[in-house]
């Protein structure tokens, strides 16, 4: 193992999953009609957004310091636990259909966003520096070393958050300020649906990525820190399968440390790649102004189309996004 690579092959479990689950985890396309993922706020949740944010200015605190324990919030309750409920029932996303955008301030929404969003689960670093809320939108930066994805209009192949991460998170969620003119589109797909296939027709190639490769960091770390992590594409403990998925950032992980992906991994890659691609094996879901969408982290695959901006700055593609782990610390390497 090279020197300058964190070493979190610890998680190659000696199990592989060699069964086909076919229970609701394992969904593709046809079985999932879209509305299902939806969770629509009432007149009841609506009106605790107005008494929510008349607190946040009567009695004003750094957004950071928000927690749902401050304020009456028993229709959120309700709607969170149902977003919850679609995260864990094999669905695996949830769509909040929406905040009203057009009037409140978007600060004012982001504080709304940060408090309801804990409701699922503790809200966690998503930077080194410590960023709790992260932009998600064009900086006109290319995609790059060090440059990552969500700073670009690039297309972003399936993937799940922070796969090269110390601890990544179990739920990812977005609050749309705007939608893209056209693009920027997701795609959901189901990583047991995607096991299932490899194991069916590469079981070979399945296995070797139950073993540890390399993942591009993206300068997400210390001064001085290794620039790739050493960790396994697919782990299971004997009940839940996890995964650490990301094709783009292992291909660059091998750049970056400098070494030759030998040639049974570069098939695998190729292979699970292709698979997630199949059209049967994903659900496409455009995000709206005001909605908000979350995303089971370990067992969901998502994507996102390259896009076309407004022409005018101030309306561009803009996304507003939190990372929730109640695993260990709330610091980016937890």
């Amino acid at each position: 193992m090279p020197l300058d690579s964190l070493d979190l092959s610890s998680e190659a479990s000696p199990m592989i999953l060699d069964r086909q689950i076919t229970d609701r985890r394992a969904w593709l396309a046809g079985d999932i009609d879209p509305k299902e993922c939806l969770v629509g706020l009432d007149d009841a949740a609506l009106e605790e957004i107005g008494a929510l944010v008349e607190t946040l200015h009567a009695a004003p605190l750094p957004r950071l310091m928000r927690a749902p324990d401050q304020f009456e919030l028993r229709a959120w309750r309700r709607v969170m636990a149902a977003a919850k409920g679609r995260l864990t029932d094999g669905l695996g996303f949830a769509v909040v259909d929406a905040l009203p955008m057009d009037d409140y301030d978007i600060e004012d929404m982001k504080t709304v966003f940060w408090i309801v969003g804990q409701l699922l689960g503790r809200t966690v670093a998503q930077k080194w520096d410590g960023t709790m809320l992260y932009d998600v939108t064009d900086t006109g930066q290319k995609y790059s070393y060090g440059v990552r994805g969500s700073y670009t209009s690039v297309e972003l192949v399936f993937h799940t958050d922070n796969a090269f991460g110390a601890m990544p998170p179990d739920v990812v969620g977005l609050l749309c300020k705007y939608p893209a003119v056209t693009g920027g589109v997701s795609r959901f797909c189901s990583l047991y649906s995607v096991h299932n296939r490899m194991l069916a027709d590469h079981p070979e190639l399945l296995r070797r990525l139950y073993q540890p490769m390399h993942f591009d960091r993206q300068a997400e770390h210390a001064p001085g820190a290794p620039k790739t992590a050493l960790a396994p594409f697919f782990s299971y403990d004997g009940e839940r399968l996890t995964a650490r998925a990301n094709v783009s950032l292992v291909r660059k992980g091998y750049e970056v440390a400098e070494l030759e992906m030998e040639p049974l991994l570069a098939d695998a890659l190729d292979a699970v790649e292709a698979v997630g691609n199949r059209p049967e094996m994903w659900l496409e879901q455009p995000i709206e102004r005001g909605q908000l969408q979350y995303l089971n982290n370990v067992e969901l695959g998502h994507y996102r189309s390259d896009f076309e901006d407004h022409e005018d700055p101030a309306k561009k593609r803009h996304l507003i996004r939190t990372w929730h782990r109640d695993r260990l610390g709330r610091n980016y390497d937890g």
